[in-house]
C-alpha cells in the first residue's frame, strides 16, 4: 500500500491529490508517455473536457495492457493551453482517480505539435508484484 504525505509544513493541496506519495519496496513501474486529446478515428474534439476523457482512456488502455488500473497511478502530469481549463481538466482526472490520490502538476503550455491539441497527459504507476 502507497503511504501518502501531507505535512502541517506545507499548504493543504490545492486540490484532489497528495503532495507526497511513498511506493513499497519491490514495485513494478510503468512510465506513459504524453497522451494528447485525440481518438484511434484520428477525430480531436474541440474541448478541453472532451480531449482530457481521451488522455484518460488512452491511459487506461495503456495501465490495462500492463495489468495495472489507475489505482496503480501514483503521478499525474497534466499539461493545458489555457489557464481557464483548469477546472475542466481536474474534474476529469478526478473522476478516473482513485483514493489514496496521486501526487499531481498541472502547468500552462504555450502550444503542442498541432493547434487543435488543448491538453496533454503523463503518468507513472507502480503496483507491488
Amino acid at each position: 500500500m502507497n503511504k501518502t504525505f501531507n505535512p502541517p509544513a506545507v499548504r493543504k493541496p490545492f486540490g484532489n491529490y497528495n503532495h507526497g506519495l511513498l511506493v513499497p519496496a519491490g514495485a513494478s513501474l510503468l512510465v506513459t508517455s504524453g497522451q494528447l486529446g485525440i481518438g484511434t478515428d484520428d477525430i480531436i474534439p474541440d474541448e478541453v473536457t472532451a480531449q482530457a476523457e481521451l488522455c484518460f482512456e488512452a491511459i487506461g488502455a495503456i495501465l490495462k495492457e500492463a495489468g495495472m488500473s489507475f489505482a496503480d497511478v501514483i503521478r499525474i502530469s497534466g499539461f493545458v493551453t489555457k489557464r481557464e481549463d483548469f477546472p475542466a481538466y481536474m474534474a476529469v482526472r478526478d473522476r478516473y482517480t482513485s483514493d489514496p490520490k496521486p501526487v499531481s502538476t498541472l502547468i500552462v503550455v504555450g502550444g503542442f505539435t498541432r493547434p487543435e491539441f488543448l491538453v496533454e497527459v503523463e503518468v507513472t504507476a507502480a503496483k507491488v508484484i
